[in-house]
């Protein structure tokens, strides 16, 4: 028995149980007790990679008809707070593979289907999604790096920063401005599969980094690179709605992560508490201590329900899962901030030490609040969007006719 008890195991099916306990199988067995070791050094964590793609975990993100199971957001992110309350690399193969594929599963032409999903399903292909630059990150359309058209080619040049799997990958999707469409307002967006070897282009050695060792990040230069208008991913002008679908699954993604490690830290601080003596008595039984895990796990319970809705809401393609996915980003990357840091000072010197997974947890919060639109970024969007929403809505009923002046 767990600490934490499985409530939303109950809204999957059968088949969906059984990948939920075989990841919790691989978590006990091999990801958990590796995870310090691929934590010491930021090379990518392959050993890890090829056993998420030969038990089909990769392959969840991926449709039926390409060798993948085509897993519902409810499930997966059940998957991924598995993996992320042990391992943040492992968990982060899961969420780049659906950032990095999802443009191509939704806007790929068949042809390039079947060329390449069914490899990014099983391991043989990776991919790795270009869109951060050094001027332009969640504000998507101040994207500087052009494609353009000539005949039935593009030639795409600019930077991207911070593109996690660049060299590993062998596609990168890359977002850019297709040249010539400014005249319209804002310029056309557009997304590219372009091949990491192709002529021009040039990705970085890995650039140093706080944490989330295992999973690389490195930057790219693109110095006219040709690519064929059969490579672009849907129509031009869709690059900005590929690009965001993928981001709302990353986002539920980073949020599931988040929530994993939260689960773990407390589970690893309690442990503590029970077995460390101070003045006589256990840990735990000072009440100041109860108080402060009583707060961060019912804090815990309620960013579960929020990150389920997300899920579930992107599921049944609801007008406000992207809405609903930067609340549980927001809420889990926090929660999980604070968590790891009072259950690190809860272990007091024992936390601090390398040897001791807290501190691993510590250092791997930070991202998830950066990744993926930072928390500041995303409450703005969504202060943003309740002012806009409240405009039109139902006016409160203890609002004298409906008015806010005074009476």
């Amino acid at each position: 028995m767990r600490l934490f008890s499985d409530h939303y195991v109950q809204a999957l099916d059968a088949e969906e149980r059984v990948w939920v306990d075989k990841v919790r199988t691989l978590c006990r067995d091999t990801l958990g007790p590796k995870a310090a070791e691929v934590a010491r050094e930021d090379v990518f964590a392959w050993d890890n990679f090829r056993l998420l793609c030969q038990t089909g975990v990769v392959g969840t993100a991926f449709p039926l008809a390409y060798g993948g199971t085509e897993a519902r957001m409810q499930l997966r992110v059940r998957l991924i707070e598995e993996l992320g309350r042990v391992c943040s690399a492992s968990a982060s193969i899961i969420t780049g593979t659906d950032l990095s594929t999802r443009a191509i599963v939704s806007g790929a032409s068949d042809a390039m289907k079947r060329e390449l999903l069914p490899g990014l399903c099983d391991g043989r292909l990776q991919a790795a999604f270009a869109l951060t630059e050094p001027g332009a990150g969640s504000d998507v359309r101040r994207l500087s790096t052009t494609a353009q058209l000539e005949g039935e080619t593009y030639l795409v040049t600019g930077r991207k920063k911070f593109i996690t799997r660049a060299n590993t990958a062998d596609w990168l999707v890359v977002v850019a401005r297709q040249a010539g469409t400014e005249a319209r307002g804002t310029p056309a967006l557009i997304a590219l599969l372009v091949p990491t070897g192709a002529e021009g282009v040039h990705i970085s050695e890995p650039v140093a980094k706080l944490s989330w060792y295992g999973v690389p990040i490195c930057e790219i230069e693109l110095s006219s690179v040709q690519v064929p208008t059969s490579w672009r991913l849907g129509a031009v002008g869709d690059g900005f709605e590929l690009a965001q679908d993928a981001l709302v699954r990353a986002r539920i993604g980073h949020a599931s992560m988040a929530l994993g490690r939260a689960i773990g830290a407390i589970e690893i601080a309690a442990t503590y508490c029970n077995d460390r003596s101070v003045f006589g008595e256990r840990l735990g039984a000072k009440q100041g201590v109860q108080w402060m895990l009583a707060d961060l796990a019912t804090q815990i319970e309620a960013s579960r329900a929020l990150v389920f809705n997300a899920a579930a809401a992107y599921d049944r393609g609801a007008p406000d899962a992207a809405m609903m996915a930067s609340m549980a980003k927001l809420h889990a990357t926090d929660l999980c901030m604070r968590v790891v840091t009072d259950a690190l000072q809860l272990a007091g010197g024992r936390g601090f030490l390398k040897n001791f997974p807290l501190e691993r947890f510590f250092r791997d919060a930070k991202l998830n609040q950066i990744g993926e639109g930072s928390s500041e970024v995303h409450k703005t969007v969504i202060g943003r969007d309740l002012v806009r929403r409240a405009r039109e809505a139902e006016r409160h009923p203890c609002l004298h006719d409906g008015s806010t002046e005074l009476y």
